[in-house]
């Protein structure tokens, strides 16, 4: 990129937080059906909690949980948006009815239930 400046932060998705009831199934299928490695992990490479894979998807590992508890569970734990100014952004949130998390002031319920992260650019 010789002469040419990086772009800037684009707003928008980051990655979408899915609970999973077989964690090991969900990173072969992601990886050998749709080409998204795993770019991270947490815990370890056999037994992980939660992984993010290349193309914005975080499979979270819920055992035990059964298909039929979504109703009440819901199977997205939350999406991650990118905003260009992350202190504007809360501020004007401040005039919504969105309710903070407790994971931190830039986590997010919509009336609907659904749950932001809000990540800065």
């Amino acid at each position: 990129m010789l002469g040419k400046t990086a772009p800037a932060c684009q707003p928008g998705v980051d990655h979408v937080a899915v609970r999973v009831a077989d964690i090991g199934w969900h990173i072969r299928f992601f990886q050998e059906v749709l080409d998204m490695p795993v770019r991270e992990v947490d815990g370890s490479r056999e037994a992980p909690r939660q992984v993010w894979l290349q193309g914005g998807i975080q499979l979270i590992d819920t055992p035990g949980v059964a298909a039929e508890d979504a109703r009440t569970r819901p199977w997205i734990a939350h999406v991650a948006i990118r905003v260009r100014d992350l202190e504007t952004a809360l501020a004007r949130a401040a005039d919504w009815a969105v309710t903070v998390l407790p994971q931190g002031p830039n986590w997010l319920r919509t009336p609907d239930g659904i749950a932001l992260e809000l990540l800065d650019c």
